[in-house]
């Protein structure tokens, strides 16, 4: 099993597949995954049980110092990013200090690169939190998951570390108003015995449901492009993909196809 992490707080300009030249934000341990979720797909590996115990994670000043020099470095070689970026080892509103250093880089981003987007990649756990709810309301694109339709398939697929119920969350992303972007993969195999497929006709029309309900301002589709943690995994197909996204069209949702 390889695993991909980061080991800085601030890394890149790096191209991305989805937003451009970004500058990525890690606000999670350098050695470890630290999350919510314990999906079977994530390139950061898997979910240690005593993650608690181990995580040793920056301070807000650490984080903002870091973000500070970064962004003085790259003004003073004449790089700008389209997008700044916060993902990293884990669910970046983990960090006790997320909603500070999103307003703190809202600053930055302002004196430093104002054309500049700041995203957020979250596996939307967390938004019953009304301080993580309201930094997400301030950043142009909060990017929130949603890989199933049903509980059971978000069980096996995402692997919740805590009790928390899928129809929870579609709740939650329902109360953005449309102020979001959802992110989805698509993915298919035989995982530890289990047979997992979300895009079964059962699982999208459920999803379809809930997208409905959530009326995100864009969805965006994408499939396995890493190794994967977990054995069995199948890549689901670019035409089955675009498949898939006529069906959101139909709903009048915007979409995009990632490879």
């Amino acid at each position: 099993m390889s695993t991909f992490l980061f080991n800085d707080i601030v890394f890149g300009p790096v191209k991305s597949r989805r937003f451009g030249v970004s500058l990525g934000v890690n606000l999670l341990p350098e050695t470890m995954k630290f999350c919510t979720f314990n999906c079977i797909y994530c390139e950061c590996g898997l979910t240690s049980p005593d993650q608690e115990k181990r995580a040793h994670l920056f301070t807000t000043g650490q984080i903002t110092d870091a973000l500070h020099k970064r962004f003085d470095e790259l003004k003073k070689e004449g790089l700008e990013p389209d997008n700044i970026t916060f993902a990293g080892n884990g669910e970046p509103t983990l960090h006790p200090g997320f909603a500070e250093i999103i307003d703190r880089t809202v600053e930055l981003r302002s004196q430093y690169f104002p054309k500049a987007q700041i995203t957020v990649l979250s596996n939307a756990t967390r938004l019953h939190i009304p301080s993580v709810k309201e930094a997400l309301l301030k950043v142009d694109n909060n990017v929130l998951k949603l890989d199933a339709g049903s509980e059971q398939m978000y069980s096996l697929i995402n692997r919740p570390a805590s009790p928390l119920k899928l129809s929870e969350i579609v709740n939650q992303l329902v109360d953005f108003k449309g102020k979001l972007v959802i992110q989805t993969l698509f993915l298919k195999g035989i995982v530890n015995g289990q047979q997992i497929d979300n895009t079964t006709e059962e699982e999208l029309g459920l999803w379809l449901g809930h997208l409905k309900r959530i009326n995100p301002s864009l969805v965006m589709l994408y499939s396995v492009s890493r190794e994967t943690p977990e054995q069995g995994i199948e890549k689901v197909e670019k035409e089955q993909m675009r498949s898939i996204a006529k069906r959101l069209e139909l709903l009048g949702i915007p979409w995009e196809v990632f490879e």
